[in-house]
Order: C-alpha cells, then structure tokens, then sequence
C-alpha cells in the first residue's frame, strides 16, 4: 500500500445531514420592540483593547461603550449610539497586540480618549457590563477616575451558560450559540456582541440581562487561600483561584461561601494537605466593589 493510499485508509469519517445558520450581527440604534423604550434602567456596556496584560505598565489603545435601556424583566427596550475612542499609548505596538486587535501604530498617531464624554456615559449607568470585567473595569478607572464608584456585571462569569445549554464562556463562542456571528475583533464589536448575548432569551420568557441583574445585585465573597502548601498550586487553579503576585496568594471570588469553605477544607487545610495557616481568609463584596 502506498504512503497516498494508507493516508486515505486512516482519515476519519465525518458524516452528518443537519446544518447551522448563523447570522451576521447588526446591532441598530433605537427601540428593540420589546417593552417600553424609555425603559427606566440603563446599563452600559465597555470594552477595552491594551498594549499588553501587565495593569502598571500597559494602557488602553481602545475604548468602546454603548448604553441600553432594560425594563424590570430584564429585556432591552432600547439601544443608544457606539462610542469608540483609540488612544495613542505613546510606543510601538508589539506585532501580537496588533494580530490581536486589528490596529497598528498609524492607526493611533495622536489619538485620545475623551475622558469627559466617556465619564459622562458612565455615571448615568445604574449598571456597567463588561465580558471580562475583572479585566475591564480596573483599566477603565484607572483611565477615568471620575467614573470609579458605579456598580459593575460581568457577562462571562456571572451568567450560568452552561445552565442555559452553552458550552464555553468565550464572547464569540457564546455568539454563535446564538445564532449570530461578528466578524471584527474590535471593542465596539465586542460591545455589540455582548449587548446581542444579554437580550438572548435563555429561557422562556428570560433574558440572559435578567440573569445578570440579579446575579450582579447579589454579595459574593473573595476569599485568600492563605498558607496553603505549595503542592496544592493545580487544584486551586484547576479550582479558579488567580495567583496574586503582589501578595503572593491564591484567590478567588465566589457566590456560595459555604460551599467554597467545605471544598477549602478538605482539599487545602486538611492535616494531609500540610497548610501552614488553620483557613482561608473572607471578604464580602458588593456590586460596587466587584472586578475592582
């Protein structure tokens, strides 16, 4: 048998009769037809591009928010207009942040955000939403100080998917689950993006936006897993826990504490598992506090 021939002998088989259609996203300024259009709850949703990771030394290149109105049900009534700002970072772009973002050096040669205008968008939210907003929100206020304080809701955690059917929690991932697709990996499509998930029905006669009202409403709890041996770095990773360099721990924010603690103590503070402090250490937050 030929190299051609064996080739062909293990390729996999694929074979199925259904198919998907999915949609282009084009989200249009106005009343959505569902509920009252001067609904009196606002929320805003941001999106922010970065020369990098790193919070200290990296800066926003690129900022997008758009406000919408939701009634007490939690549908979006009404869709306000796109603001997108670039900003110039005052270096070079490195070649994987402009694969990343679309943009490059010319694209941001003497730009700036209007700090005033975005400010001004954001105070008036009763709710900012961000996809990533333990990313988003430390940068936003970090930029614009004067909007620092607002409550904020982060679409990719504190919306149970998976309940709902979805697999993943990726923006695009979750959008195309949706029956939509947004070609651009730009901040105003992302934006766009993530207004389209939080009006999705994920169950009859429920918005993923009434998932997230009430779920971003509610106290959560950071916990400090303190003296923990270091042979228990994989499971509180595999967990969700985040290391924080500065105070050379793991933490994690979580809804249920009692849960959390009975995990904690059997997998990190039990005898065999050699800690050097007794439990973790708790902190209520609020809505206000949150992905600060």
């Amino acid at each position: 048998m030929g190299v051609a021939a064996a080739s062909a002998a293990v390729r996999p088989r694929f074979a199925g009769s259904g198919s998907r259609q999915l949609y282009q996203l084009e989200l249009t300024e106005g009343p959505t037809g569902l509920g009252d259009p001067d609904a009196p709850n606002i929320a805003v949703v941001v999106d922010v591009e970065t020369t990098g990771l790193d919070r200290k030394r990296d800066v926003i290149i690129e900022l997008a928010m758009r406000q919408f109105r939701y009634d007490d049900a939690g549908r979006v009534t009404n869709i306000g207009r796109s603001f997108t700002w670039l900003q110039d970072p005052s270096r070079p772009l490195t070649e994987e942040i402009m694969k990343l973002t679309g943009l490059d050096d010319d694209m941001l040669k003497g730009q700036s955000i209007d700090k005033e205008v975005a400010a001004r968008i954001l105070r008036r939210a009763d709710l900012v939403v961000a996809h990533n907003a333990s990313f988003d929100r430390p940068r936003v206020e970090d930029e614009i100080p004067e909007a620092a304080g607002r409550a904020w809701g982060c679409s990719c955690v504190e919306i149970g998917w998976r309940d709902f059917g979805f697999d993943g929690r990726s923006l695009g991932y979750l959008l195309s689950q949706a029956g939509y697709f947004n070609g651009a990996h730009r901040a105003a499509a992302d934006v766009d993006s993530t207004i389209a998930l939080l009006a999705h029905e994920v169950a009859p006669g429920r918005s993923a936006m009434a998932e997230l009202v009430t779920r971003s409403a509610q106290d959560s709890w950071m916990v400090r897993a303190v003296g923990t041996a270091y042979e228990r770095k994989d499971d509180l990773k595999a967990r969700g826990y985040r290391w924080d360099p500065d105070d050379r721990i793991w933490c994690r924010e979580i809804a249920d504490r009692e849960e959390e603690e009975a995990w904690l103590m059997l997998n990190v503070y039990s005898p065999w598992a050699s800690p050097t402090s007794a439990a973790p250490e708790w902190r209520r937050i609020s809505a206000r506090e949150r992905w600060a």
